[in-house]
Protein backbone atom coordinates (compact mmCIF):
# COMPACT_ATOMS: atom_id res chain seq x y z
CA UNK A 1 0.00 0.00 0.00
CA UNK A 2 1.14 3.42 -0.85
CA UNK A 3 1.78 6.16 2.46
CA UNK A 4 0.33 8.79 0.99
CA UNK A 5 -3.52 9.00 0.17
CA UNK A 6 -5.14 11.14 -2.82
CA UNK A 7 -8.39 11.91 -2.63
CA UNK A 8 -8.70 12.73 -6.48
CA UNK A 9 -6.99 9.85 -8.82
CA UNK A 10 -7.05 11.01 -12.51
CA UNK A 11 -6.72 8.02 -14.82
CA UNK A 12 -7.44 8.69 -18.46
CA UNK A 13 -9.07 12.38 -18.70
CA UNK A 14 -11.40 11.38 -15.51
CA UNK A 15 -11.57 12.68 -12.48
CA UNK A 16 -11.95 9.28 -9.47
CA UNK A 17 -12.65 9.91 -6.31
CA UNK A 18 -10.03 8.44 -3.52
CA UNK A 19 -12.75 6.81 -1.16
CA UNK A 20 -14.51 4.63 -4.11
CA UNK A 21 -13.48 1.29 -4.03
CA UNK A 22 -11.99 0.66 -7.67
CA UNK A 23 -14.44 -1.37 -9.39
CA UNK A 24 -17.06 1.26 -8.96
CA UNK A 25 -14.65 4.00 -9.47
CA UNK A 26 -13.87 2.78 -13.11
CA UNK A 27 -17.08 2.79 -14.24
CA UNK A 28 -17.14 6.90 -13.86
CA UNK A 29 -14.98 6.37 -17.27
CA UNK A 30 -17.37 7.16 -20.23
CA UNK A 31 -17.25 3.63 -21.93
CA UNK A 32 -16.39 1.56 -18.90
CA UNK A 33 -19.30 -0.27 -17.36
CA UNK A 34 -19.01 -2.94 -14.20
CA UNK A 35 -18.25 -5.99 -16.12
CA UNK A 36 -15.63 -4.20 -17.66
CA UNK A 37 -14.15 -3.00 -14.63
CA UNK A 38 -13.77 -6.13 -12.96
CA UNK A 39 -12.49 -7.60 -16.12
CA UNK A 40 -9.98 -5.34 -16.21
CA UNK A 41 -8.97 -5.50 -12.86
CA UNK A 42 -8.91 -9.13 -13.18
CA UNK A 43 -6.17 -8.61 -15.90
CA UNK A 44 -4.39 -5.87 -14.19
CA UNK A 45 -3.92 -7.69 -10.88
CA UNK A 46 -5.35 -4.89 -8.76
CA UNK A 47 -7.57 -5.80 -5.78
CA UNK A 48 -11.48 -4.42 -6.94
CA UNK A 49 -12.31 -3.98 -3.31
CA UNK A 50 -9.52 -1.64 -2.79
CA UNK A 51 -9.89 1.96 -2.40
CA UNK A 52 -8.74 4.21 -5.62
CA UNK A 53 -6.61 6.98 -3.19
CA UNK A 54 -4.76 4.14 -2.06
CA UNK A 55 -3.49 2.35 -5.06
CA UNK A 56 0.28 2.77 -5.56
CA UNK A 57 1.62 4.89 -8.83
CA UNK A 58 2.44 0.86 -10.76
CA UNK A 59 -0.98 0.17 -9.82
CA UNK A 60 -2.53 2.83 -11.57
CA UNK A 61 0.09 2.72 -14.46
CA UNK A 62 -1.11 -0.94 -15.12
CA UNK A 63 -4.87 -0.09 -15.04
CA UNK A 64 -4.22 2.67 -17.62
CA UNK A 65 -1.60 0.50 -19.91
CA UNK A 66 -5.18 -2.17 -19.75
CA UNK A 67 -7.34 0.84 -20.66
CA UNK A 68 -4.94 1.31 -24.17
CA UNK A 69 -4.89 -2.07 -25.07
CA UNK A 70 -8.35 -3.63 -24.08
CA UNK A 71 -8.95 -4.72 -27.56
CA UNK A 72 -6.37 -7.22 -27.53
CA UNK A 73 -6.67 -8.51 -24.24
CA UNK A 74 -10.26 -9.27 -24.27
CA UNK A 75 -12.75 -11.14 -25.97
CA UNK A 76 -14.99 -9.50 -29.10
CA UNK A 77 -17.91 -9.78 -26.89
CA UNK A 78 -16.75 -6.98 -24.24
CA UNK A 79 -16.18 -4.56 -26.53
CA UNK A 80 -18.47 -1.48 -27.46
CA UNK A 81 -17.70 -1.42 -31.07
CA UNK A 82 -17.68 -4.43 -32.33
CA UNK A 83 -16.67 -4.21 -36.38
CA UNK A 84 -16.11 -0.83 -36.86
CA UNK A 85 -17.81 0.55 -40.31
CA UNK A 86 -14.63 2.92 -41.10
CA UNK A 87 -12.32 -0.07 -40.52
CA UNK A 88 -13.93 -3.28 -39.86
CA UNK A 89 -11.96 -4.38 -37.03
CA UNK A 90 -12.99 -4.36 -33.19
CA UNK A 91 -12.09 -1.86 -30.88
CA UNK A 92 -13.51 -0.10 -27.09
CA UNK A 93 -13.75 3.57 -27.41
CA UNK A 94 -13.45 5.17 -23.92
CA UNK A 95 -13.62 8.80 -22.31
CA UNK A 96 -13.85 11.15 -25.40
CA UNK A 97 -13.24 8.78 -28.11
CA UNK A 98 -16.42 7.40 -27.34
CA UNK A 99 -18.39 10.64 -27.80
CA UNK A 100 -17.12 11.70 -30.72
CA UNK A 101 -17.50 7.50 -32.33
CA UNK A 102 -21.14 8.40 -31.28
CA UNK A 103 -21.54 12.09 -32.70
CA UNK A 104 -19.73 10.54 -36.20
CA UNK A 105 -22.11 7.73 -36.26
CA UNK A 106 -25.60 9.75 -35.56
CA UNK A 107 -23.79 11.84 -38.76
CA UNK A 108 -22.99 9.25 -41.09
CA UNK A 109 -26.62 8.46 -40.49
CA UNK A 110 -28.36 11.48 -40.65
CA UNK A 111 -26.21 12.04 -43.94
CA UNK A 112 -27.78 8.74 -45.12
CA UNK A 113 -31.06 9.08 -44.11
CA UNK A 114 -32.01 5.87 -42.88
CA UNK A 115 -34.81 5.99 -40.68
CA UNK A 116 -32.43 6.09 -37.65
CA UNK A 117 -31.41 9.45 -39.26
CA UNK A 118 -33.77 10.92 -39.70
CA UNK A 119 -35.75 10.13 -36.22
CA UNK A 120 -32.07 11.52 -34.99
CA UNK A 121 -32.34 14.78 -37.06
CA UNK A 122 -36.38 15.47 -35.76
CA UNK A 123 -35.11 14.53 -32.40
CA UNK A 124 -37.60 12.32 -31.89
CA UNK A 125 -37.16 8.74 -30.12
CA UNK A 126 -35.15 6.42 -32.41
CA UNK A 127 -35.48 2.85 -30.94
CA UNK A 128 -39.41 2.03 -31.55
CA UNK A 129 -40.51 3.25 -28.52
CA UNK A 130 -44.07 4.62 -28.53
CA UNK A 131 -44.31 8.15 -28.97
CA UNK A 132 -48.55 8.71 -27.80
CA UNK A 133 -47.51 10.13 -24.19
CA UNK A 134 -44.37 10.36 -23.89
CA UNK A 135 -41.31 12.22 -25.84
CA UNK A 136 -43.29 15.46 -26.56
CA UNK A 137 -42.37 18.84 -26.97
CA UNK A 138 -43.70 22.59 -25.47
CA UNK A 139 -45.74 22.52 -22.28
CA UNK A 140 -48.35 20.12 -21.42
CA UNK A 141 -51.45 20.67 -22.97
CA UNK A 142 -53.42 19.83 -19.58
CA UNK A 143 -51.57 22.78 -17.75
CA UNK A 144 -52.03 25.59 -20.75
CA UNK A 145 -56.34 24.67 -21.17
CA UNK A 146 -56.08 24.90 -17.25
CA UNK A 147 -54.72 28.40 -17.85
CA UNK A 148 -56.95 29.53 -20.33
CA UNK A 149 -59.94 28.92 -18.46
CA UNK A 150 -58.62 30.69 -15.15
CA UNK A 151 -57.84 33.22 -17.28
CA UNK A 152 -60.94 33.57 -19.10
CA UNK A 153 -62.38 33.28 -15.24
CA UNK A 154 -60.72 36.57 -14.46
CA UNK A 155 -61.62 38.64 -17.57
CA UNK A 156 -64.96 37.46 -16.38
CA UNK A 157 -65.12 38.47 -13.07
CA UNK A 158 -63.57 41.96 -14.14
CA UNK A 159 -66.27 42.85 -16.77
CA UNK A 160 -69.16 43.08 -14.09
CA UNK A 161 -66.55 44.86 -11.90
CA UNK A 162 -65.95 47.56 -14.51
CA UNK A 163 -70.01 47.59 -15.52
CA UNK A 164 -70.57 48.63 -12.21
CA UNK A 165 -68.00 51.44 -12.34
CA UNK A 166 -70.31 53.09 -15.21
Amino acid sequence: MSSSYRHIVRIVDADLKGEDKVVYALTKIRGIGINMSYAILRNCGVDPEGRVGTLQDSDIKRIEEALTTIPDKFPSYMLNRRKDPFTGKDSHLIGSDLVVGMKSDIDLMRKMKCWRGVRHSLGLKVRGQCTRTTGRFGAAVGVARKAVLQQQQAAAQQAPAAAEKK
